[in-house]
């Protein structure tokens, strides 16, 4: 029995728009700091567990090219390719497959991209506990994050075993799933004792999340009626166009684990936080200047009384002049310039707003 990794990287072009794109999703872009990508620390970050050639990147057609030039030693047999994306459920059928047909016994850990994760010991300790734990049970596994807030901006998922029961640092059964709940909800949630941040992080026999799918999804997995036939091969790729078609976009927690009763939760202590638009990298960001600011400007800035602000430019020739801002978010890229507060209803509202054809040629 071997063991795998396969990182989600089908991409979101929205979230940190403008600054991601569609030929450039979050997770591709690079970190003006590190010069490092969330693809490329999350590969680094697995390869402390598996074997190089173990490790699979699940995505789009058109990141191809993106990704080999940030990792150039994955193989292109290395990658998943989705020819649309159709969320979290379809990418793992497709990757349970590709494994599936290279090794009927693997173990499969999936990990989202967006992520920062802190004590990497403890999260190495966590995956390896998770592997062994789930190569010994037919259960599939997710491991939760013990909350340190009543954080609105994460799922959340609830344990049995009364209050508390996830001290004891080994699988418990899951009950319920609650995705992003309100701010006095998230609290009655932390003083249960009961509930622990869903992170995504799932890990499971491949023949054991195909069987759930199987019983869950039927809806999937009946696209791929002969699918044996096709992995590895040069029909491959037409024949998963041909699945895409008619997939539904449906995330794996709403079309499989919400449903099965196999589902377990192993609690974990790693730093952790997802990293799923401006607000939660600010809130995460370790490198604030004295005012609450996130600061990345390409060429010279003078910023007077400006407070809990997100400035990005990559105009090297261009003067950045801001004065009297707090909890602002302020891009200025070749082709946009965004100038907006620093609100969540604001900024999900000013995206929706864009995404009117008029504005396709910026996306």
């Amino acid at each position: 029995m071997s063991n795998y990794c396969v990182i989600l990287a089908g991409g979101s072009s929205s979230s940190f728009w403008p600054i991601s794109r569609e030929n450039r999703p979050k997770e591709l872009v690079r970190s003006e700091i590190t010069g490092k990508s969330f693809l490329m620390q999350t590969y680094n970050r697995m390869l402390g567990i598996f074997p190089a050639e173990n490790i699979f990147i699940a995505t789009l057609y058109r990141l191809k090219e993106t990704i080999l030039e940030q990792l150039p030693q994955v193989g292109e047999d290395q990658l998943i390719l989705e020819p649309y994306s159709r969320n979290t459920a379809p990418a793992i059928a497709f990757s349970t497959y590709r494994i599936l047909a290279k090794d009927p016994d693997a173990v499969i850990v999936t990990v989202p991209t967006d992520q920062q994760i802190g004590n990497t010991e403890f999260f190495h300790e966590s995956i390896t506990k998770a592997i062994d734990y789930a190569s010994n049970y037919d259960a599939l596994l997710a491991l939760g994050i013990v909350p340190a807030s009543p954080d609105t901006h994460f799922g959340y998922v609830q344990v049995e075993g009364g209050r508390d029961a996830y001290k004891a640092g080994v699988p418990i059964k899951a009950r319920t799933f609650t995705e992003k709940p309100s701010a006095e909800l998230a609290r009655v949630f932390i003083e249960s004792g009961e509930f622990l941040w869903n992170s995504g992080i799932f890990v499971w026999k491949a023949s054991k999340i195909h069987e759930e799918m199987q019983e869950c999804c039927p809806e999937i997995t009946m696209l791929w009626e002969g699918w044996q036939n096709y992995m590895g091969t040069p029909q491959e790729r037409s024949f998963v166009e041909r699945v895409y078609t008619d997939s539904p976009n449906v995330s794996i927690d709403y079309a499989v684990l919400e449903k099965s009763g196999k589902l377990w939760v192993l609690p974990s202590l790693f730093d952790w936080s997802d990293v799923g638009d401006f607000n939660s990298l600010y809130e995460n960001y370790p490198h604030k200047d004295g005012d609450g600011n996130i600061v990345s400007i390409a060429g010279k800035s003078l910023l007077k009384d400006v407070e809990g602000s997100m400035v990005w430019s990559n105009r090297p020739r261009k003067l950045t002049v801001l004065r009297g801002l707090k909890d602002f978010l302020v891009v200025d890229s070749d082709d946009v310039l965004y100038i907006c507060p620093r609100d969540e209803k604001i900024l999900h509202d000013t995206q929706s707003e864009l995404a009117d054809p008029d504005f396709d040629e910026y996306k």
